[in-house]
C-alpha cells in the first residue's frame, strides 16, 4: 500500500491514507457534519483541475473545491508570490501600510464595477458580511437589514442571522433586526407562476416588505450576486437592475455577496456586472486568493469610502491587510487576466450550458438545469410533475458513485431541493469538462431509476 511521507517533530514518519482520516477524525472537529458519520478524502497533493488522495487515487475537482478554487490547484505563479512573500514579510500590524495590501487595494480598484474603489481586508466572506453590516449600520444611522431566505451569508453571528437557510435554526437567536423575502426562484416560484406567466411578484414582493418595514429603519438588502449553495437560482435579467432601482428609490444600500458568484465564476468578474448593475457594496472572498491563502473583503463606493474620512470606521482584526495573503490575491488576480479564465469562463459556459439543456432532455430524473458561466447545477426530483425532491438516500447513492468513480463535487440535499453542481476550476479544458459530465450522467441512471 502506498505511503505518505511526512515530517513531524523532525522525524520521517509514514501515515496510510486511513491513519490520516482516523488522525483528523479524532483530533479536529469537521463542519457541517455529524461527527461519527464524516468519511474524507486524505488528500495528499493536487494540480490543476485534479487531486489525489495518500492512495494515489485520482479525483477530477468539479466543485472547485468549495467554490473557491476558480484559478485551479498549484498555479505556479500564486505559488512563487507566496514564498516570495514569506521571505521577505510574513506579517504586518493592520496599521501598518504594505506594498502587497496598497497593489492589491488598487487592482480590486480597477475591476470593480462603477464606483467601488475603496477596500477593507478581513479573512473570509462571514467577515466579510459582518463587516458590511457594521458599515451598513454606521453609514445610514438605521438598524434593519433584508437578505433573502434560499441564502448563505456565513456562519457568524451577523453572517448566519443574513443567512435564510437551514443552517440559521439551530443556533437562534442571532443578530436582531434581520428580515427576509423570497426569491427569484423561477423552478419553484413561491408565487405560484411559471416562467411563461410570471408577473415579476418577487419584485414587487420587495417594496412590499420594505413598506411593512419601514423605509427608513432599513440600512441595507443583502443578496448574492447569484444564488450558490441554496440552489445556483440565476435570477431574471431585470431582477438586478429592478432592486437596485428600489434600494434608489428608498435610499437603501445595495449589497451584492459575490464569495462564490465573484472573481470570474459567471464570466465577469463579478456576477452584477452581467446585469450592469453597480451595488453600493461588494462583499467576496473565495476567488479573491482562489484559497491559497484566507482573505475576505468588502469593496465599498466611494460615498461610503469618503463618509469614513472624518468618522471612525468601527471595524478591526488582527489579519486585516495579512502580506501574505494579500501578495496571494495580487497574483491571483493577475493570473485571472494572464490565463484568460474569465473568457475561459464565458465560452465553456455556454459549452456547458447546452451539455446541461440536452441532460435535463434525457434523463427523467432531472427536474431543472440552471447555468451562468462555470457556476452550474443540476436539480434531481421523484416526479417533474409534482417537483418533488430525490430522496437523501438516492442522493447519497449519487455521491457515492461520483466519488468511486473519481470525480469529487458539491451534492445539496434536502426537504426543499436535492442538486448535483458543477462548478470546476476557470481553467478546466473542453476536454475536462466532458469527461466530469460523463460521469455524472452514469450517475443519473441510479436517480433515473426511482422515477
Amino acid at each position: 500500500m502506498p505511503y505518505l511521507e511526512v515530517i513531524v517533530a523532525g522525524k520521517n514518519e509514514s501515515y496510510s491514507g486511513h491513519d490520516i482520516v482516523e488522525m483528523n477524525r479524532e483530533f479536529t472537529f469537521f463542519s457541517w457534519s455529524i461527527q461519527n458519520t464524516v468519511n474524507p478524502i486524505p488528500m495528499d497533493h493536487a494540480d490543476g483541475v485534479n487531486f489525489w488522495d495518500a492512495e494515489g487515487k485520482q479525483y477530477l475537482d468539479f466543485s472547485s473545491q468549495l467554490m473557491n478554487l476558480n484559478i485551479g490547484h498549484q498555479h505556479p505563479k500564486v505559488i512563487k508570490a507566496i514564498q516570495d512573500q514569506a521571505s521577505q514579510l510574513c506579517f504586518a500590524h493592520p496599521g501598518i501600510a504594505t506594498k502587497p495590501r496598497g497593489l492589491l487595494g488598487k487592482k480590486i480598484a480597477e475591476v470593480s464595477p462603477g464606483n467601488l474603489k475603496k477596500t477593507f481586508f478581513c479573512l473570509g466572506g462571514a467577515e466579510a458580511n459582518e463587516n458590511a453590516i457594521k458599515m451598513a449600520r454606521i453609514f445610514s444611522g438605521r438598524n434593519k437589514l433584508l437578505a433573502r431566505y434560499r441564502s448563505y451569508h456565513g456562519a457568524t453571528h451577523g453572517a448566519i442571522a443574513l443567512t435564510g437557510d437551514y443552517r440559521r435554526l439551530p443556533v437562534e437567536p442571532a443578530l436582531p433586526g434581520v428580515v427576509h423575502f423570497l426569491d427569484p426562484y423561477c423552478y419553484r416560484c413561491p408565487f405560484g407562476w411559471t416562467i411563461e406567466t410570471c408577473h415579476r411578484e418577487c419584485i414587487d414582493h420587495v417594496e412590499e416588505i420594505i413598506q411593512y418595514e419601514g423605509a427608513d429603519q432599513i440600512a441595507a438588502i443583502f443578496m448574492e450576486g447569484v444564488t450558490g449553495s441554496n440552489g445556483l437560482i440565476v435570477p431574471p435579467d431585470d431582477y438586478w437592475p429592478r432592486i437596485r432601482e428600489i434600494c434608489d428609490k428608498y435610499d437603501i444600500l445595495l449589497v451584492s455577496d459575490e464569495v462564490m458568484s465573484g472573481w470570474g465564476r459567471t464570466g465577469k468578474w463579478f456576477a452584477v456586472d452581467n446585469w450592469n448593475v453597480v451595488p453600493d457594496m461588494i462583499t467576496t472572498a473565495k476567488g479573491l486568493t482562489a484559497g491559497y491563502v484566507p482573505l475576505g473583503a468588502v469593496i465599498v463606493s466611494d460615498t461610503i469610502a469618503d463618509f469614513f474620512e472624518d468618522k471612525m470606521l468601527w471595524c478591526g482584526l488582527t489579519y486585516s491587510g495579512h502580506p501574505l495573503a494579500c501578495a496571494a490575491g495580487v497574483a491571483t488576480l493577475e493570473v485571472y487576466e494572464e490565463d484568460g479564465l474569465l473568457e475561459n469562463a464565458a465560452n465553456l459556459g455556454k459549452y456547458l450550458g447546452q451539455k446541461l439543456e440536452e441532460i435535463k432532455v434525457n434523463h427523467p430524473s432531472v427536474g431543472d438545469v440552471r447555468y451562468i458561466g462555470l457556476f452550474s447545477t443540476i436539480e434531481l426530483v421523484k416526479d417533474r410533475r409534482t417537483k418533488d425532491p430525490m430522496p437523501a438516500n438516492i442522493m447519497a447513492e449519487i455521491g457515492k458513485f461520483l466519488k468511486d468513480h473519481g470525480l469529487f463535487t458539491f451534492i445539496m440535499s434536502n426537504k426543499l431541493a436535492s442538486m448535483v453542481f458543477i462548478v470546476p476550476p476557470l481553467c478546466i479544458t473542453k476536454e475536462q469538462l466532458n469527461g466530469g459530465i460523463q460521469v455524472i450522467e452514469q450517475a443519473l441512471s441510479i436517480s433515473d431509476q426511482t422515477v
